[in-house]
């Protein structure tokens, strides 16, 4: 029968079903200028299997795998602990979680993995002579191939790739020698982008180093100076609280006494609002510390609150910290430029006093090794980590002269601009990797 003739109906010869699964057969035609070929004929699944449970007192090194590194050493665990086969992972076999798959969870085992055994709930399998596992694993992670991986998902619910079912999809393949060169081309713009990304982890380094030569910080550990195995003392006129979290760290000045967080501020601080979080774009954003990055700019996940209370309207340079949960002490410094915004009720809003104190020194400030330092040794360790409005008043600062604090700001905000220069290089070259790896492959 000659199909072309109906442009609504599509037919497939019995002897190509494999599942009574419409969606499969309705997929794009993948087109390239390289062969078509199915994938199992190139993969052999991989079953080979250790008895943890007839190792009672030896330890197992155990894979995981997630959508950012693929395979990685998750966990060490006691052979007795363990009450199943678990699967060997052997150098260039891939691993997926087969219900997960849509996201990206696979991996490649390299040497940089030490570890072995994996879950029996993942499929493990291998690459025949004539497909690189390297080139198989970029492809996997392209956004054309998990279109395809999407089209080939059985389950309404829970959607599953199965090893039969992946066998079917249809990739291109160019010959050996090109693959190598394919997957060469592309690891070269990924290594370039990794370096780019520890420059700027060094810039960062360097400016916490600068911070703390300039203003003469050093920390001591409390516990390690007091050479004591098992007690701690502390004078009683230094107690600001009755827990034995409090004063683990403490941050010493070589050249400026310190002084506080109240020192510096107008009015008292206020929290923000038990708004609810609503999907629905305003003339006004929702602030919530999930959106706030570690450099203190802010994400690009943008709501809106449910209701706008006037009092929770953010002016130039109000200073917001983290008052609870993971991220407890990260800090923010709004300005005008990020429009108009109020915040949520895990935020603390600061007045500053800007006779006494540039807003940009506080924000790096609050970035340094040294405030950290304060944090971690300050926050209440209950169900989430929590420190106070009034806890964060009395927060030790080093307030040098404006002028000192203005040199800081001039050469910080320099090195701030390459971190963020080199972020955003590193960013696109991550993605020309991926685009140009698809370009390649798919027409």
């Amino acid at each position: 029968m000659n199909s072309s003739a109906f442009s609504y109906l599509n037919f497939i010869h019995f002897s190509q079903l494999n599942l009574w699964d419409f969606k499969r057969y309705i997929s794009k035609v993948v087109s390239s200028k390289y062969p078509i070929v199915k994938l199992a004929n190139f993969i052999n699944e991989e079953n080979k299997r250790i008895k943890p449970f007839d190792f009672p007192e030896e330890k197992f090194e155990i894979l995981g795998v997630n959508n950012k590194t693929g395979l990685f050493d998750a966990y060490i665990e006691d052979g007795n602990k363990i009450n199943q086969p678990y699967k060997i992972v052997e150098n260039g076999f891939l691993a997926y979680n087969p219900y997960r798959i849509n996201v990206g969870s696979i991996g490649l085992k390299t040497k940089d993995q030490k570890y072995k055994y994996i879950s029996p709930a993942y499929v493990v399998f291998s690459c025949k002579k004539d497909l690189l596992p390297e080139f198989l694993y970029i492809l996997f992670r392209t956004d054309k191939f998990n279109e395809l991986i999407r089209e080939n998902t059985t389950g309404s619910v829970r959607q599953t790739l199965s090893f039969s079912s992946m066998g079917q999809i249809r990739i291109p393949l160019p010959s050996l020698e090109k693959q190598k060169e394919i997957v060469d081309r592309y690891n070269a713009k990924i290594k370039l982008a990794e370096e780019q990304e520890k420059e700027a982890q060094n810039l960062e380094q360097e400016i916490d180093q600068y911070i703390c030569e300039t203003l003469g910080i050093k920390i001591q550990n409390q516990l390690e100076q007091n050479k004591i195995s098992y007690l701690n003392f502390t004078s009683l006129k230094k107690l600001s609280r009755w827990d034995v979290y409090n004063n683990k760290n403490q941050v010493l000045s070589t050249k400026y006494n310190f002084g506080k967080l109240k020192d510096i501020i107008i009015g008292k601080p206020l929290y923000g609002a038990g708004e609810k979080g609503i999907n629905r774009k305003t003339d006004v954003r929702y602030i919530r510390i999930t959106d706030i990055n570690e450099d203190g700019s802010l994400n690009n996940d943008v709501i809106s609150a449910e209701n706008v209370d006037e009092k929770y309207l953010l002016k130039e340079n109000d200073f917001l910290i983290a008052r609870s949960g993971n991220t407890v002490g990260k800090t923010f410094l709004y300005k005008e430029n990020f429009g108009k915004c109020i915040y949520a009720g895990y935020l603390i809003k600061f007045t500053l006093n800007l006779q006494k104190i540039i807003p940009e020194y506080l924000l790096y400030y609050t970035k340094s090794t040294a405030y950290k330092a304060w944090i971690n040794s300050n926050q209440r360790a209950n169900a989430q980590p929590n420190i106070n409005s009034n806890e964060y008043l009395n927060s030790p600062i080093i307030i040098p002269e404006i002028q000192i604090q203005q040199r800081l700001v001039e050469t910080i905000s320099l090195k701030k601009e390459k971190i963020h220069n080199l972020k955003e290089t590193s960013e696109q070259n991550h993605q020309f990797a991926q685009e140009e790896f698809e370009k390649e492959l798919f027409e």
